[in-house]
């Protein structure tokens, strides 16, 4: 028999081993992230569908920022920048498949829009607003469940390979992608219909006459899209009657989903959920709570304090396509004392279908734009079953 003391010795080096592999195998589950849906055969994606100057970019960081959700801001840019010629409908089917693709995680799918040559993850379009780029395994500076900011992510996690890229995607759960390249519901028909996806839609939407403000702000930074959504009205369209004509064509777009989404199986519209930005600003948590049970996302405290923060700031934002701590409900308004009466008279011309369906009520005078005690939003029901059965 072995000594007693040659017995504890070697009891204690069992013990060490035990828990030096019990570490190891600790920090690999760290690294890989708590719940992938590679592992689990239930990962959920969310495409966030909305356009320009609507609160997308918010949006988009209310996912990107949840521990289990791999999210990328629209893909979508590098098909209308190597396809710039293109009109915007006879886009859709190559950013479809796009998006599909980058659901799937297969991000070879660029080798089409991109360069040749070695690429980093930094060649994606806006890669640094994506927090699982900026973690691992994507990036090893910050932890997966740190709230990550944009400018922090782009400085230190911009040299890494565009390989990483995919790791990342395939280690999460959740995989969200937000694009404002959709004008229509029918070409999502596909995605919505594929068991391999569980695609779930959010349709956010935004007062036209707040879009139309916005847009105003950002100089020439959108002129291609513009230029590419409109098409053949591009060169028959005066400069000054194509900001209206833009709208124009945004206004219907956004019917036409809400209309399609009305009449899909009562099957797929439980899969669809429109989000008004207006809604988001006045009732913030509410609606971040109502997004993520739509989603199958836990709210977390942290992520509750931070929507907190970040939707009571003092100001209006200074950038306008950054985002920041502002006050939501001053964003949402300031079209009400900044656009001029006529401009809004127009807006309301062109865009009132789609604004009498969304909730959006017009203004008839310039005092009643001025009135802030005059409600502009009605009450909107759910979808209600109103199409053919599953």
């Amino acid at each position: 028999m072995l000594p007693k003391r040659m017995v504890k010795m070697l009891l204690v080096v069992v013990a060490f081993q035990f828990a030096a592999i019990t570490l190891f195998f600790q920090l690999q589950i760290q690294r890989r992230g708590p719940c992938s849906g590679e592992e689990t055969g239930t990962r959920v994606h969310v495409l966030i569908l909305s356009s320009w100057r609507s609160g997308s970019s918010f949006v988009g960081q209310l996912f990107s920022q949840h521990p289990d959700v791999f999210y990328l801001m629209e893909p979508a840019w590098h098909v209308w920048e190597a396809l710039s010629q293109g009109r915007a409908t006879v886009l859709h089917m190559a950013v479809r498949d796009l998006v599909r693709s980058v659901f799937l995680c297969d991000m070879d799918v660029f080798d089409a829009y991109m360069g040749p040559g070695s690429r980093k993850q930094s060649s994606l379009f806006q890669w640094p607003v994506s927090r699982a780029l900026c973690s691992p395994p994507a990036c090893g500076l910050f932890q997966r469940d740190d709230i990550i900011g944009q400018t922090d992510c782009n400085t230190v996690c911009g040299q890494e390979p565009f390989t990483v890229v995919a790791e990342a995607c395939r280690s999460y759960s959740h995989v969200v992608v937000k694009e404002v390249r959709f004008f229509n519901l029918q070409v999502l028909y596909p995605l919505l219909t594929d068991p391999s996806l569980d695609l779930h839609v959010v349709h956010l939407v935004r007062d036209p006459r707040a879009v139309f403000h916005s847009r105003e702000a950002t100089g020439s930074y959108l002129t291609r899209d513009t230029r590419i959504v409109l098409g053949q009205q591009w060169e028959s369209s005066k400069e000054e009657d194509r900001p209206y004509r833009f709208m124009e064509a945004i206004c219907q777009s956004h019917r036409e989903i809400f209309e399609a989404a009305r009449a899909l199986p009562a099957s797929l519209r439980s899969r669809y959920l429109l989000l008004r930005y207006e809604d988001l600003a006045r009732a913030p948590l509410a609606q971040v709570s109502r997004l993520y049970n739509f989603t199958g996302l836990h709210f977390l405290p942290r992520l509750q304090q931070w929507v907190h923060n970040v939707t009571r700031g003092r100001g209006l934002g200074q950038h306008p396509f950054h985002t920041n701590a502002r006050s939501a409900l001053n964003v949402s308004q300031a079209w009400r004392w900044s656009l001029p009466y006529e401009k809004v008279a127009r807006l309301q011309d062109i865009c009132k279908e789609a604004m009498a369906l969304l909730g959006y009520r017009p203004v008839l005078s310039e005092r009643e734009q001025g009135d802030r005690s005059l409600d502009l939003l009605t009450t909107m029901r759910p979808l209600q079953p109103s199409g053919p059965g599953p």
